[in-house]
């Protein structure tokens, strides 16, 4: 299985500053990654470094930004070397009522949850199509498909991202294999976001890490959800010809 290592080049979490971008940032760097940890509150990723030590690097950035993206990545290939590995974690979840928000509002919401996964995604492109390898990996959610009172913008945005994943990959995986993308559901997290009997964050990160470096070609378009994946749905034909064949599809695990 091809897999990153800390000498593939640098890694980015995006909303590190706390929750499961903190832990996905300490996990990186206790395997060995230079991380640089992206938020928009300086005080939040100097607390990050803390915890996750000298392979942490803070980096201000409000990803909705998109001109300040492209210049802070590029300025993260000249001083660290290559991007490796972009993890699209930072989002926003407002929780409020239609009737409470404003168009600005709400557009607000899609530019961090849809437009910073763009604007990251396409900065770190320009490094990973150099070297022609690199993984992508998206923080995902199911809230699109049944939303929850008070979350339109989050669902409408998170949704519109995982269409984003699908068609990232539509343009560039013929032409650029060694580019891996996909889509990860972390679970309910007990964080400001999730709820508080939720999976610990530090939990969730040791499968997103696990699964962010696994560079493997077959991986791209997948989607896990925790720590298996999620199949795609089979059509009347598909079952059929799987029955007669007697071939039984197994997710993968992380495990």
């Amino acid at each position: 299985m091809t897999r990153l290592t800390p000498q593939s080049g640098v890694a980015i979490v995006t909303g590190a500053g706390s929750g499961l971008g903190r832990a996905l940032s300490r996990e990186l760097t206790a395997q060995g990654f230079t991380v640089v940890g992206t938020g928009r509150r300086a005080e939040a990723l100097q607390d990050t470094a803390t915890e996750a030590g000298a392979l942490f690097h803070p980096l201000p950035l409000d990803v909705s930004d998109g001109a300040a993206v492209a210049e802070a990545f590029a300025r993260i290939d000249a001083d660290h070397g290559p991007i490796a590995l972009l993890i699209n974690n930072a989002a926003v979840y407002p929780r409020r009522d239609i009737l409470s928000e404003t168009a600005e509002s709400y557009m607000d919401t899609v530019a961090i949850n849809l437009g910073g996964v763009v604007a990251c995604s396409r900065a770190a492109l320009g490094s990973m199509a150099r070297t022609g390898m690199g993984r992508i990996l998206n923080v995902a959610t199911f809230a699109d498909l049944a939303p929850l009172p008070g979350a339109s913008a989050y669902s409408v945005s998170k949704g519109a991202a995982r269409i984003f994943t699908r068609a990232l990959i539509a343009d560039i995986a013929d032409r650029l294999p060694g580019i891996v993308i996909g889509d990860w559901m972390p679970g309910m997290l007990q964080t400001g976001m999730g709820i508080p009997d939720g999976v610990p964050p530090e939990v969730s990160a040791k499968w997103g890490v696990e699964l962010a470096l696994r560079c493997d070609p077959a991986l791209t378009g997948a989607v896990f959800e925790m720590a298996t994946e999620v199949l795609p749905p089979r059509g009347i034909k598909g079952r059929v010809r799987d029955l007669a064949l007697m071939r039984r599809r197994r997710p993968r695990s992380l495990a």
